[in-house]
């Protein structure tokens, strides 16, 4: 499989990359500065320069035609203010559904967040409002374009360790951690696991494995 990620050069990203070279797919990560192109070849993965914050959708949808999927896993990052939460995590998610639409491109997951809702409240911190109600736009958008085969991943709090393998993986689940190592697992096994299309997946760790939580969650457990 040919798979295009968004924020190729994102920490979640890199760890998917290799998996998916490991296991023969050729992934392509879409980075906006040539200096981050070393760290994708070295992951197996092909780089593709773009600035997502200002490309319009037939020239990002010229790089992905031809994909079997793509995969949205770019974010504005920590220290970010609020506009840029808004023109990453929620633009430019919705700009890769429409190059996807435009390329012929079905399959697109999200890496979006627990918490995720375009109507969040959250007083105390008016950035990570803006971040949870970006993210929740950008997932309502994806589900609104009948001509894909959309799946949401919200993970819980995103932590650095080497993965556990183990997860728990459905429409809600309680608050917790997961791994980044865990989460691209499991975004490569979502490429393989056509059940979970439609689907709005919430992700911590958790007493399942990966491929038992997978197979749940496409319905053939």
């Amino acid at each position: 499989m040919r798979i295009v990620i968004a924020g190729g050069h994102g920490q979640i990203a890199l760890r998917l990359e290799r998996l998916l070279a490991d296991r023969g797919d050729r992934p392509a990560g879409i980075i906006r500065r040539p200096e981050q192109a070393e760290d994708l070849v070295a992951a197996g993965a092909e780089p593709l320069l773009l600035d997502l914050e200002a490309a319009a959708p037939p020239e990002l949808a010229r790089l992905v035609e031809g994909a079997d999927a793509v995969v949205f896993a770019a974010g504005a990052g920590a220290g970010s203010g609020t506009a840029r939460k808004l023109t990453v995590d929620r633009d430019a998610a919705v700009l890769l559904a429409d190059a996807a639409v435009l390329a012929g491109v079905r399959r697109y997951l999200v890496v979006s967040s627990m918490g995720a809702d375009a109507r969040a409240r959250y007083p105390s911190d008016e950035v990570f409002e803006t971040y949870l109600r970006a993210k929740g736009a950008a997932d309502d958008a994806v589900r609104a374009r009948a001509s894909l085969d959309w799946t949401v991943l919200r993970p819980g709090r995103l932590t650095d360790g080497p993965g556990t393998g183990l997860v728990r993986l459905a429409p809600n689940v309680p608050r917790g951690s997961v791994d980044r190592q865990d989460v691209a697992a499991v975004l490569a096994a979502l490429l393989h696991e056509p059940g979970t299309a439609g689907q709005t997946l919430e992700l911590v760790g958790g007493d399942a494995t990966v491929a038992e939580a997978i197979a749940a969650a496409g319905g053939r457990a």
